[in-house]
Formats: C-alpha cells, structure tokens, sequence
C-alpha cells in the first residue's frame, strides 16, 4: 500500500501536469478562434475569384491554359499536410494514414511532398519517395511560404514531371470534429463553360480590360494559390480545434485523478489515525494492567 507521503507526490506531480494542459488548452482556445477567423476571411475571397474564373471561361470556348489541361496520369504527387507537434489527439495520425491508403491504392508511381514534421517522419520510416519537406510552417500559415510551395507544386505540373496533384490535408468541421479529406489541386476542375437554362433570358455581359484570356491566365495561378493557402488554413485550424479538444480531455481527467487520489489520501490518513488511536488506547489500557 503506498504511504502517504507517496500519495502527496503523486497529486503534487498530476496537479502539476493539470496546470500544463490548461494552459494549452487556454493557448489552443485562443490560436482556433484566431485561425477560424482567417478561414472565414479567406473562404469568400476564393469563392470569388473561382465565380469571375468561371464568367471569364464562359466568354470564350476555346480558352485554355496549362494549369487545366488534362493527360493521362502517369505519375502522381501527393501532397501532405500535418503538424510538427503532437498532443492533439489522433490528428496527425488520421491524415497520415488516409495518406498512406491513398498512395498504396494508387496504380501510378506517387510522390510525395511532406509539410510538417510529423508527416515527414512517418513517410520517411516507411521508406516512400519524398520529393520535398516543408518544416517549421508554426502556428500561423506564412502566405509567403504557401505561394512559393504552390508554384513549385504548378511548375512541376506544367514541366509535366507530374500528370495530377492531389492535396491530403484535414477539413475542418467544429472544435469537436476533424476529417482527413483529399483535394486534386491540378488540373482544376470546374472551370468549363456552363450551359445555360433556355428558360434564362437576361444574359449579363462584360468588356474586358485587357482582353477576356489575358485576365484569366493571370488569374488561374491566384487561384491555385489561394486555393492552396486555403487548405492549409483549413487543415492548421483542425489542428488547433483538436490540440484544444484533447487539452480539454487531459486535464478532465487529471481533475478525475487527484479526486481520487485525494480520496485515496484520506482513507489512508484516517486508517493511520485509528491505528495511532488504537496504539494508544491499547498502551493505557496495558499500563493499567
């Protein structure tokens, strides 16, 4: 039976690591509502410029660019996004082997580009075929860094060194719940000319300054870009959202903890008090004797 003293120092040490996980959770809190924020701000920015893409694309049929040609795949890169830390529950571990079923089913040879640490790591072990890493990307998604990542993502595509860029990163749902979900970056889709209803009657039209295509070959590299910094965005906000969760899970159950421990501590202190009771009332009695 562990001694008193014993059990002091085991609520010393769990109140200790109570205190750690609170003030993570209050960080992460804090770092989510930030993040959601960013989200938000960037969503109707990309649904945007994805509509004027569109309006220009129904201009002119014959419109084309690298970035939507589609061949056949030969080739695929596969694109991974995790953190550089633990502590947030599965979350690294779920996009890691979505990823993972992703390239094994694959009947092409993949590549891989590894963001975050934990990702890198993983697939290296494994032994798969790393074309780049990206480490240290922090807490906040640096937009300079997704830019430069997405035009090396298009150069390959364009220099046809791959034949698809697919992204696996994790879609945010609620601070509760995270999904690893998968996203083809190139060739973009959803870019062709849409019919319209014969029932439509007001046709609204534009004059563009430059021209209709010069526009829209300036346009579609910043939409892949965004379109990029948005999972990034997404998947850095699950992060968050499950670092908090799994916080709020550990110190729950530290609290549950030095409750029983505490518990534990009083029985053994009022069984010690008996016992010293005992002693002494046995000792009166022998000295009466």
């Amino acid at each position: 039976m562990a001694s008193l003293r014993d059990i002091r120092r085991r609520i010393k040490a769990v109140d200790s690591t109570k205190q750690i996980t609170r003030a993570m959770y209050m960080i992460s809190a804090a770092k989510l509502r930030k993040s959601e924020d960013m989200v938000n701000a960037a969503r109707p920015f990309t649904n945007k410029l994805q509509e004027v893409l569109e309006r220009l694309a129904e201009t002119d049929l014959t419109m084309s660019h690298e970035l939507l040609e589609k061949r056949e795949v030969k080739k695929s890169l596969v694109v991974v996004i995790t953190g550089d830390r633990g502590l947030c529950g599965s979350f690294n571990n779920n996009v890691m082997k979505y990823a993972q079923n992703l390239v094994d089913e694959s009947d092409v040879p993949v590549e891989l580009v590894t963001i975050g640490k934990k990702g890198r790591d993983f697939f290296k072990k494994r032994g798969y075929q790393i074309r780049e890493e990206v480490l240290g990307v922090g807490e906040d998604v640096d937009v300079s860094m997704s830019r430069n990542l997405t035009q090396s993502l298009m150069k390959a595509y364009m220099n046809k060194e791959v034949d698809r860029v697919v992204v696996v990163y994790t879609q945010f749902l609620s601070a509760m719940s995270q999904s690893p979900n998968s996203f083809q970056l190139l060739p973009i889709e959803g870019m062709e000319k849409k019919v319209q209803e014969e029932t439509e009657v007001d046709v609204e039209e534009y004059i563009f300054e430059p021209s209709a295509e010069d526009i829209f070959k300036h346009l579609l590299p910043k939409f892949v870009e965004m379109e990029f910094y948005h999972l990034l965005l997404e998947t850095k906000t699950s992060e968050h959202g499950a670092r908090m969760t799994a916080m709020k899970s550990a110190t729950d159950n530290a609290e549950d903890m030095i409750h029983s421990l505490t518990l534990k501590y009083n029985r053994a202190r009022q069984a010690a008090i008996t016992t010293e009771i005992s002693e002494i009332v046995g000792g009166a009695e022998a000295l009466k004797g």
